[in-house]
């Protein structure tokens, strides 16, 4: 099945972003609403020892329609889906109280499968009932930690099944497919300056342990798993760029 190419007017349409309440679910918010005429967001509760990342969904959604007058018009509504049950199939640190560390198979442990194949699966069936065609999320394999169903030939090879499947015509963006951490934070002062940069530092949470209390440079977190890492080494990075600026 072909699939249509964007529309030459996408202020016209409408898009369900996958809105987790970390820095690139709120980047990705961002895009869209600069994009698209209503954005709806999606959470997913399925037992992540970091639900505390729900809790920052409402904070970062008040916050960008707070500082944006066009995206608080184009904000739309708010969904969360509780999927306990793939908390209860999955053993990995992500969904139990283990120690993080490497598997035999070269992936970090929190990597819990089937995980964005079945938000997005999730996500088609809720856009199919609020007449949305478009749907965004925040996956790359640029600065990541090597999850398979992050990988761009996944997502297109999903966009393509769900489209056979459900007789549809969903596009699934990726606008953080092919940039890093750095490049995230930049792509948010794009989109909405300091003001922006300022708000998903403070308000998102990126941390595996659920760790929130002390505001790093960086934001809140334990500072030492892998999303923190990425997160912490991206923003410096992106401070020295801005320097030169």
């Amino acid at each position: 099945m072909s699939v249509p190419p964007p529309p030459s007017h996408p202020e016209n349409e409408a898009a369900l972003v996958l809105f987790s309440g970390g820095q690139d679910s709120a980047t990705c918010l961002a895009w869209a609403l600069a994009r698209f005429g209503r954005v709806e967001t999606l959470g997913f509760d399925y037992g992540q020892r970091h639900a505390v990342e729900l809790e920052c969904r409402a904070t970062l959604r008040d916050g960008m329609a707070t500082e944006n007058a066009l995206w608080a018009q184009r904000l739309g509504a708010d969904h969360t889906l509780d999927l306990a049950a793939l908390g209860t199939v999955s053993d990995t640190a992500l969904t139990r109280e283990a120690e993080i560390t490497m598997n035999e198979n070269g992936l970090p442990n929190t990597f819990v499968p089937g995980r964005n194949l079945i938000f997005l699966t999730f996500a088609a069936a809720l856009a199919a009932r609020r007449n949305i065609r478009h749907i965004v999320t925040g996956v790359c394999e640029t600065d990541y930690s090597g999850y398979p169903d992050c990988r761009d030939d996944t997502i297109k090879s999903l966009q393509v099944t769900l489209n056979l499947g459900m007789d549809a015509h969903y596009v699934l963006h990726t606008p953080l497919m092919w940039i890093d951490k750095a490049q995230t934070w930049e792509l948010a002062h794009q989109l909405g300056g300091e003001t922006l940069v300022r708000l998903i530092n403070r308000e998102s949470h990126s941390c595996y342990m659920g760790t929130r209390g002390t505001l790093h440079a960086w934001g809140h977190g334990c500072g030492t798993c892998p999303a923190c890492q990425l997160r912490k080494a991206g923003w410096a990075q992106y401070m020295a760029a801005r320097q030169h600026v």
